[in-house]
């Protein structure tokens, strides 16, 4: 199996990334172990094989549109590796709009041209697979006896997923050939076993969202709770964080600890208050562990972080 890794890298450019795609390649594709520079969303550049990895690595903060059609011999599995903020739509479809977690998984079909808007820095590492590998692997999960059913747009929160993509970062694996061929391989096996427990739940209703959003926006700094959360959505407290999580992808706890470290980087960015102030100021009753999920969920501590930001104006 021949099989390609590459990496990306954002540009504004976009004219000038995709004129650049249609010079990369012959002379380099037969280096197996390269990592492709890359500056198109989801556009690698073209080559031979049943699993090609590229990444995708954003760290523009404000609104803009990316588009890519995938091929018509691919689908294209995308593997969130930092949570971001987007709408990915088709045409009059909506796929997705809201925050997507770190460890999302959205599977594209063939020949389907999608569109998204970001409105935050994001990383993404995407696996397109050819279509008769992965059928072949689909037919080896149900052994032949059922026909494989159609993965496009699943989109789903998976641990494992995120794992394997997040090792392809790893120095040592890098252009490691053999390693991200056993990781690719693994990924899509996995991806056909997953399909077959495809869950199915009902998304929180526009509406009710709406109204929770609103509500934790306006008591970040309450000790709210998920009875407080499932009272405001007027629903039970178990059917309330199923389809809470359908709808957003976050459990209710994740997504108010993500809203308190959105509101507390304007405020880092904003202003010169104390660290222990805009702690309290977004719901955190201690700096320590304002500080740890500040770090977990941005990679930066908040006084390196503020510091970064204010370098940049």
């Amino acid at each position: 199996m021949r099989f390609r890794t590459v990496r990306t890298r954002p540009d504004i450019r976009h004219a000038a990334a995709h004129r650049s795609l249609q010079t990369v390649g012959a002379e380099h594709c037969t280096d197996c172990r390269g990592l492709y520079e890359e500056s198109a969303w989801r556009c690698p550049s073209t080559v031979d094989g049943d699993i090609l990895i590229s990444r995708w690595v954003d760290g523009r903060s404000f609104h803009r549109y990316e588009k890519a059609v995938s091929p018509s011999d691919r689908h294209v599995i995308g593997v969130a590796l930092k949570t971001t903020r987007l709408k990915l739509t088709r045409g009059p479809k909506t796929i997705f709009d809201g925050v997507m977690p770190a460890g999302t998984v959205h599977v594209t079909g063939p020949s389907r041209l999608l569109i998204a808007e970001f409105s935050a820095e994001c990383e993404f590492i995407h696996f397109h697979v050819s279509n008769d590998y992965l059928r072949k692997r689909q037919d080896a999960v149900r052994l032949g006896l059922t026909k494989p059913t159609d993965l496009n747009d699943l989109i789903v929160r998976d641990p494992l997923a995120e794992l394997l993509a997040r090792t392809l970062l790893e120095s040592d694996n890098k252009t490691d050939r053999l390693y991200a061929e056993s990781v690719g391989q693994t990924l899509v096996m996995h991806i056909a076993r997953m399909e077959l427990s495809r869950p199915i739940a009902n998304a929180l209703p526009k509406w009710r969202l709406k109204r929770v959003r609103e509500y934790v926006n306006a008591h970040l700094d309450d000790a709210l709770s998920l009875a407080d959360l499932a009272a405001v959505a007027g629903l039970s407290r178990m059917h309330f964080a199923g389809q809470f999580r359908a709808a957003t992808g976050f459990r209710p706890h994740e997504y108010l600890l993500y809203q308190r470290i959105e509101s507390a980087k304007s405020m880092l960015s904003g202003t010169d208050m104390p660290l222990a102030q805009v702690a309290l100021s977004v719901g955190f009753q201690a700096q320590p562990h304002f500080s740890t999920v500040f770090k977990r969920l941005t990679g930066q501590s908040p006084k390196r972080w503020r510091r970064a930001t204010k370098s940049e104006c």
